[in-house]
């Protein structure tokens, strides 16, 4: 059954599809799976309310925009961007170094592409991620106090950096929203607004491709007529709990009409139409097809995007585990990240839009100096590496250094807390700004004395 086959709004609220009654009417969630039908209005046009706060929050006007590729599970810094070639066997692994765009930086032999665009990279090797555990929390949120517990409060309440995207620059475009996620796996790969609140989460693009077209027998000369306007949401009032719902439909249904008629959310969520060769160019797969969508969305007006191929395709334990070891596991992984990444910077540069873009590509942490038996290696959360571009931030450049080892950091330290700020300053957020927490704290969106990555400029 598609979203075309349904008569009405209140046929499609009801359905499964849609949630069906057992979704809460009337939260953010409730929006967001309406918009699944042409209602998706009613997600998104909380984003002209996060753009008016922001704006009164003092954020400035921009279409600055960060696009982060979250290499779920933990990738192998050694094995990727920071190679050992002259350490023992069970510490270089498998992989040679090959020379890259920029003199002296080497990376491995299966991300060619992203070695011809060094010198348009930064990599940090001296990343500490120490807070940091087997969940999106630390890394995404920015915040060594944001930290994985395992007692029904992970995170301890502190945003993602996403949400306080969402809350202090609010999207580039008011029909669309400032945070979105393209990742399979929402819980494991996505953190969300923590106490910041549902208004500021992001919302789960995947669920919205292709779902903008307007319900059968629904035309826009109808949408545009304020009795057949109001014979719909008659209709819709049937199928929902009368006290919040009515008091949301009130505030939102001229904005969400004027969102699905104006086309902007359906043309940026479509992939379709990009041609052969430009989808070719990032990759038939999924972290390929998502890197597209990450530049149509970010073109389109959305201020942070978060791509994840697939739920812990980092994660290389050995060959005796789903993802399997260095070997078996993470060559297959790194020609379509380094295929993406190639893409994406060269797409956004030739487009005029690499300076406005920050991208950024990283997981939770490293992997262990040492290949374990399963011919793997394991969690590491000493040092990692991660990759920046774009944002007119001084590239080709390597930040930081590991020891001989590439265990221990030497020199260079980048810590989540920088991270974040170096994000916030590109998009233009003001680094000294709170937001108060139910309890009626001033909470900082920059925690222990981050600060611009300095090397970037």
């Amino acid at each position: 059954m598609t979203v075309g086959t349904f008569a009405s709004l209140a046929q499609f609220v009801g359905s499964p599809l849609c949630g069906g009654p057992q979704v809460r009417i009337g939260s953010r969630r409730w929006f967001l799976q309406a918009s699944c039908a042409g209602t998706a209005g009613l997600a998104l046009a909380t984003s002209k309310t996060a753009l008016a706060e922001a704006t009164a929050a003092g954020a400035k006007a921009s279409g600055k925009s960060v696009i982060v590729f979250w290499l779920s599970g933990g990738p192998s810094h050694l094995d990727m961007w920071d190679p050992k070639p002259d350490a023992p066997s069970e510490i270089r692994g498998p992989y040679r170094p090959i020379a890259t765009a920029v003199p002296g930086m080497q990376f491995c032999e299966h991300l060619p592409l992203q070695a011809s665009i060094a010198d348009k990279l930064s990599v940090c090797r001296a990343v500490d991620c120490s807070a940091s555990n087997h969940t999106p929390i630390t890394m995404q949120a920015g915040n060594p106090l944001a930290r994985r517990t395992d007692d029904g409060r992970d995170g301890a309440g502190w945003p993602s950096m996403g949400s306080v995207v969402s809350r202090f620059k609010g999207p580039n475009h008011p029909d669309l929203p400032a945070f979105v996620g393209l990742a399979p796996s929402w819980k494991a790969d996505v953190y969300e607004a923590g106490l910041l609140g549902p208004s500021y989460a992001p919302v789960n693009g995947l669920e919205l491709v292709g779902k903008f077209g307007l319900p059968k027998g629904i035309a826009a000369e109808r949408l545009r007529d304020r009795n057949a306007l109001r014979s719909e949401f008659d209709r819709l009032r049937a199928d929902l709990d009368q006290a919040d719902t009515l008091t949301r439909l009130g505030q939102y249904n001229k904005q969400a009409y004027e969102m699905v008629l104006g086309g902007q959310v359906e043309s940026a969520f479509d992939v379709s139409r990009e041609d052969d060769p430009t989808r070719d160019r990032y990759g038939r797969n999924s972290v390929g097809e998502k890197a597209l969508l990450a530049r149509r969305l970010v073109e389109a007006g959305v201020s942070f995007v978060l791509v994840s191929g697939a739920w812990g395709y980092f994660d290389h334990h050995g060959d005796s585990v789903q993802w399997g070891g260095i070997v078996k596991g993470l060559t297959p992984a790194l020609p379509p990240v380094d295929r993406a990444l190639h893409a994406l910077v060269n797409d956004l540069e030739e487009r005029g839009k690499l300076d406005d873009t920050l991208i950024i590509m990283m997981g939770e942490f490293g992997r262990a100096p040492v290949i374990n038996k399963d011919a793997g290696r394991d969690h590491w959360t000493n040092v990692m590496s991660l990759v920046l571009a774009g944002g007119g931030l001084k590239h080709g450049q390597a930040i930081g250094k590991t020891d001989a080892r590439g265990g221990e950091i030497l020199e260079g330290m980048v810590r989540p807390q920088d991270l974040a700020a170096t994000v916030y300053r590109h998009l233009q957020i003001d680094l000294q700004s709170h937001w108060i927490s139910p309890q009626g704290r001033p909470t900082p969106i920059v925690v222990e004395g981050g600060r611009p990555i300095p090397e970037l400029g």
